[in-house]
């Protein structure tokens, strides 16, 4: 591969547009504008990219020579110099974002979601609990210093006191800290709107709703309570078989190829839960938990629906159970939010947490779908019931 075709006065005195190479992929590029850069041009993969080195301005001859180089050694690897400068360049923004104050970071959090709200109370409780309860202490740290001893330190105060606020302000925290460790993400265009196609039925409903389905003697009411209380999704329920309950360690073991992540998960059974699966009839010659009218079918995804449009349930779907869920145990519970992330089969992005929930993440789970069961019974046990209502989206 010949190189070093140019010499510093062609270099200076290329006035006409077009390319002009130096060989090995670096070219001198003259716009019909009449300014002048280094480009590097190869091939990866079978792939024929253009690499921009920068203006003559600003790199010499020589010092484009030596990046061209440089790219050269990434493509010999199989690398793409075009990727691996963006991978820098983001990881670069990431540690920025990461020695942001958190205070910054959390008006930035706040701004970025606007109209991500459910309501404007929800949106000025945020503000007002960060203002009061985290700022003090962690206002001026930056995020990547905030840690859970960090965090009991500022909640301390008020964590006897004023047990629910803390226990929310914490999640807020948590979730401030993770939306810049993810690179602070914009929202997802348009995910109000298909939140909307999925209504899901307020928490402090949920209750009392729960009351209504158990007096409903059906196999579709037993599926339906079943997937509210393991907070999975319609399919995973209805294609549950009895080789994947263990009713001894109280965990359903879900198979990768029936989850949406291609992975398998394993479902703690909260103790009613349990008591839905013992009181379950055998159908003979049927492998599934919830058979279906046709023999040695599952029970018809639509069967769920059908029910809840049956009881006058506002619109809301079964899937919208899992943002139930989640709501109440982000608000109303203690637990971290990866163990709530886990419990809803969703991806763990951060590395060390991901390694870190591994070892610890089913006995949590267990722990929180016990408390979520329980939730759902409040009322068998006296506790105040809210009434149905229709779901804000902001």
């Amino acid at each position: 591969m010949k190189t070093s075709q140019l010499t510093s006065r062609k270099v200076q005195t290329a006035k006409t547009p077009g390319y002009y190479g130096d060989g090995g992929g670096l070219y001198l590029q003259v716009s019909n504008y009449g300014t002048r850069s280094w480009v590097f041009r190869f091939m990866v993969a079978g792939r024929a990219r253009e690499m921009g080195l920068g203006s003559l301005e600003t790199f010499s001859l020589k010092e484009a020579r030596a990046r061209a180089r440089e790219c050269r050694q990434f493509v010999s690897q199989g690398i793409d110099p075009i990727e691996d400068r963006r991978k820098k360049r983001d990881e670069a923004r990431a540690a920025s974002g990461e020695a942001m104050p958190f205070k910054k970071a959390a008006q930035l959090f706040l701004e970025v979601h606007v109209n991500g709200w459910r309501n404007v109370k929800h949106q000025q409780q945020w503000a007002n609990t960060l203002q009061t309860y985290a700022f003090p202490t962690l206002g001026t740290r930056p995020v990547a210093a905030i840690n859970g001893a960090l965090i009991t330190v500022a909640l301390a105060p008020i964590w006897t006191a004023k047990p629910e606020t803390s226990r929310r302000v914490k999640q807020r925290i948590e979730r401030v800290v993770q939306w810049v460790k993810d690179g602070m993400p914009l929202p997802i265009e348009g995910a109000s709107k298909r939140t909307r196609h999925h209504p899901a039925m307020p928490y402090e409903a949920v209750p009392g709703f729960m009351v209504r389905l158990r007096a409903n003697e059906s196999i579709s009411a037993r599926a339906l309570e079943f997937c509210i209380l393991t907070a999975s999704r319609t399919g995973e329920a209805i294609g549950a078989t009895w080789a994947e309950i263990d009713l001894d360690a109280r965990i359903w073991t879900v198979p990768a190829d029936r989850m949406k992540s291609g992975k398998e998960h394993e479902v703690p059974l909260s103790k009613r839960a349990i008591e839905i699966l013992k009181a379950l009839p055998r159908e003979k010659g049927s492998v599934y938990v919830f058979p279906g009218a046709r023999a040695g079918k599952p029970l018809s995804n639509m069967a769920m629906l059908e029910l809840l449009r049956g009881m006058n349930s506002d619109g809301y779907t079964t899937h919208g159970f899992r943002s139930s869920f989640r709501d109440w145990a982000g608000e109303q519970s203690s637990f971290p939010r990866e163990v709530i992330e886990h419990a809803l089969a969703h991806r763990i992005k951060d590395k060390a947490e991901a390694a870190y929930a591994r070892g610890t993440l089913l006995p949590k789970r267990q722990k929180l779908m016990e408390a979520w069961g329980s939730y759902c019974a409040a009322p068998l046990t006296g506790a105040t019931v809210t009434p149905l209502r229709r779901a804000q989206h902001g």
